[in-house]
């Protein structure tokens, strides 16, 4: 295999279970708090804004690079 397309597997791999465990980890946070419904949403919107630009990212420099 050649080492770009691992390297490229690997980080979308290792980035995605990084998103999960931050999920779990606002989650678990919010649950511990008391932060009620629209806490847990407030904790949940902000780390979604984070992931959203990674993604945004993503798809800005693979069309620039000819996606």
């Amino acid at each position: 295999m050649d080492p770009v397309v691992f390297e490229e597997w690997m980080m979308i791999g290792l980035v995605g279970g990084l998103i999960l465990f931050m999920a779990f980890i606002v989650w678990d946070l919010a649950r511990k708090s008391n932060a009620g419904r629209f806490g847990t949403m407030i904790l949940f919107l902000a780390l979604g804004l984070g992931v959203l630009g990674f993604v945004i990212k993503t798809l800005v420099i693979g069309s620039l690079e000819g996606f």
